[in-house]
């Protein structure tokens, strides 16, 4: 008994490194093609040996593949490095729980359909609730394998993670065809088909790829001129002991390096993510960042300068303007992860992060923490453990010239949404731009994680993107996905390029995630029909 129980082990040890490969190595993305294979024939074993514990062996695999590509959170926050790992993986075990329960009361292939609808499913509601955290989303396997995905431009990520499962569970229902003697039992017809249908499914999506990069014209109804400014300040001197006017004036020193060796005229000037903290939006002008910013646009006629802020409300009201405000003197006190597009006259334009990172930024569920925190704060002086930032309720555009081209802002944690990132296009944006503060994570896959699901949503939307990190990596993206220029790690640079403008859609911006709407319904009809078998089970 002990050596099948080695090999299964074994099969889910090969399954947890396959699915963390591509998160963690350029260009492998195909081994997600076949990373469950290993387990899927683990779990069936061990349930027709009656193995004890055999839910020992997707818990293990599935813990082992968060912990290996996403343990780098914990440089952040241990607390909440600890959750994404064991939160996320608790998720994707309940999913396979449920499978197990569906083998038994289902039979033929309509477990794995099952299967593979549930998991696409749950992805999709990921992307919407309080608690997301949707970074292991199959599709995502691909970030680094840009070439075979092109046409996330009418499917979504989420048609990745159809991808993975369907030839996942095509190569494993043709080992278990051929171990069972059932393939020997087919005709030459039926061989070929199941021999040429694998291989359309693998295959398929590639050549497809491939065509579709080989065709691919770059769009263009003009351009814009970017500067991207990359600081490199540590955070924890930035946000503790460097002042903000030194980080101002060091920024500035860089763009100034650049536009000095240039003739005048329009080019977007990019900064990262809460470059600054001073910008009470009551008030904005009286923000000495911004009024350095001014300054410095004024004597560079075209310039328009983007960049990140930590800006603040104040509500002189007795009763709270949001569950999430923080009481402030006689009033409340309201705080937003913003962008801010500045020029050298007229009237900042701001738009508030609004996919919000749960726990440093934002306290989910807030009508049940909310209370919980001011009740510690109250009785043991232990609150303010979560962040309150308040986003918006939908995108709106910034707007950079005198043409007034409108430019979509994602901050940080928003360029990992596929589809809440069309809303930019839909609502008009020509291009893209990221600003984000990735130093939190140190030098880990983390940033270049990040980096890459930018190349995902390049393809999704077909817009260029200027990218604009603190400590990198800062880069610009073309509307194929492909890094055209990026900086270094952690080294104070500035990079200069263009961004195309567009103002085409792609399927996948008209319609949004079909991909994930339809697997969300063949799992509730599955479901549905799981409930009805267990139902009639107990009569």
């Amino acid at each position: 008994m002990r050596k099948p129980f080695v090999v299964l082990w074994l099969c889910s040890a090969l399954s947890a490194l396959l699915l963390s490969l591509p998160w963690l190595v350029p260009h492998v993305g195909a081994l997600a093609l076949v990373a469950f294979v290993p387990l899927l024939f683990a779990d069936e074993v061990a349930h027709e040996l009656k193995m004890r514990a055999s839910w020992l062996l997707p818990a293990f695999t599935l813990v082992a593949w968060n912990a290996a590509t996403t343990f780098w959170v914990c440089n952040a926050t241990v607390g909440g490095g600890l959750f994404a790992i064991f939160g996320n993986a608790v998720q994707m075990f309940a999913v396979w729980l449920i499978f197990r329960l569906a083998k038994k009361k289902m039979g033929g292939a309509l477990p794995y359909i099952f299967l593979a609808a549930m998991w696409i499913a749950w992805e999709r509601r990921y992307f919407f609730v309080d608690i997301s955290w949707p970074w292991l989303t199959l599709g995502n396997a691909f970030a680094r394998s840009i070439r075979t995905v092109q046409w996330y431009e009418f499917t979504g990520s989420l048609g990745g993670s159809l991808w993975v499962w369907a030839a996942n569970l095509g190569i494993y229902g043709l080992i278990v065809a051929v171990g069972s003697g059932l393939w020997q039992r087919w005709n030459g017809i039926a061989r070929a088909c199941a021999a040429v249908g694998i291989i359309l499914v693998i295959a398929g999506p590639v050549v497809a790829s491939k065509m579709i990069w080989a065709s691919y014209e770059e769009r263009s109804e003009g351009v814009v001129d970017v500067v991207v400014g990359q600081p490199n300040f540590d955070p924890y001197e930035k946000f503790e002991s460097l002042p903000q006017a030194e980080q101002t004036e060091i920024l500035l020193g860089q763009f100034s390096e650049v536009l000095s060796g240039r003739p005048e005229g329009p080019v977007l000037l990019l900064a990262p993510e809460t470059f600054t903290g001073d910008v009470l939006l009551n008030e904005p002008e009286n923000s000495r960042t911004l009024q350095r910013f001014r300054a410095f646009l004024g004597g560079h006629p075209g310039a328009g300068l983007l960049f990140g802020a930590s800006t603040y409300e104040l509500f002189q009201t007795h009763a709270a303007p949001t569950i999430l405000a923080r009481s402030y003197g006689d009033g409340w006190i309201v705080s937003h992860n913003s962008a801010l597009m500045a020029h050298a006259e007229g009237p900042v334009e701001v738009y508030h992060k609004s996919k919000l990172v749960v726990g440093t930024e934002f306290t989910p569920y807030p009508r049940v923490f909310v209370p919980l925190d001011n009740w510690l704060s109250a009785k043991m002086g232990v609150g303010g453990l979560m962040g309150r930032c308040v986003g918006q309720d939908g995108v709106s555009l910034l707007h950079f010239g005198a043409e007034r081209t409108p430019l979509g802002c994602a901050v940080c944690y928003e360029s990992v949404y596929g589809e809440y990132c069309t809303e930019y296009v839909r609502a008009g944006a020509q291009a893209m731009t990221i600003i984000t503060n990735d130093a939190w994570w140190g030098n880990t896959p983390g940033y270049r994680q990040h980096l890459s699901f930018a190349s995902l949503r390049a393809i999704e939307l077909r817009r260029d993107i200027a990218r604009c990190g603190n400590t990198g990596i800062s880069a610009f993206i073309n509307q194929r996905g492909e890094i055209l220029s990026s900086s270094a790690w952690w080294t104070r640079q500035t990079l200069s390029g263009t961004v195309n403008l567009s103002s085409e859609q792609t399927a996948f911006v008209r319609h949004g995630d079909i991909i994930g709407r339809v697997c969300t319904l063949v799992f509730l009809l599955l479901a549905a029909f799981l409930l009805v078998r267990l139902l009639l089970g107990k009569r």
